[in-house]
């Protein structure tokens, strides 16, 4: 990319900053991130092209033209929120996505009333997901639970830790992180 291109870029992420709260490749990454989609499947529920789509996240494009996909992005940001507090099931959200896929009208993606999702801190669950992660990538679960066995004489609290995050279920490990934030 040349100068030329660099300098457009940042100044089309700029301009989707002031328009938008933060550049669309961030938003649209968490989106999928958060809601377990890819590119082709967040391009399809906005009711944009996949090469439009990749436009706007890598910032050749700055803005949305369309007012319903504006809404649809405000409508998938709230969807997300709700996937990351419990209160929307994988499932749910799913069946959501599909009634958002067909909504028409909005103009502004709205910044009141922006929660730790939209504004581009981490999440509880996505926390969680990543401990999960970081662990599961070290060592199978069995292992996992043979250390914790191990542990569990002499440091009951790390075993559990183990257990937990290593071998257990993200609702279970959302519950533990959650009740140990105190």
């Amino acid at each position: 990319m040349d100068a030329v291109q660099q300098e457009a870029t940042a100044r089309a992420r700029e301009l989707q900053r002031s328009w938008y709260g933060e550049p669309l490749g961030a938003l649209f990454r968490r989106l999928i991130d958060d809601l377990g989609l890819n590119q082709a499947r967040l391009a399809a529920v906005l009711g944009l092209s996949a090469p439009m789509l990749s436009q706007l996240m890598s910032g050749q494009r700055a803005k949305i033209g369309n007012p319903a996909v504006v809404q649809r992005v405000q409508a998938l940001q709230d969807l997300a929120g709700q996937v990351a507090d419990g209160s929307v099931s994988a499932v749910e959200a799913t069946d959501r996505m599909d009634e958002i896929k067909k909504t028409q009208g909005g103009s502004v993606l709205s910044n009141t009333g922006q929660t730790a999702t939209n504004s581009g801190a981490p999440t509880v669950k996505r926390v969680v997901r990543e401990i999960q992660s970081l662990l599961r990538s070290v060592s199978a679960a069995g292992d996992i639970i043979d250390a914790a066995d191990t542990l569990a004489p002499s440091h009951p609290e790390l075993a559990e830790f183990l257990r937990v995050y290593g071998a257990g279920r993200t609702a279970d490990a959302v519950a533990h992180y959650e009740a140990h934030q105190n």
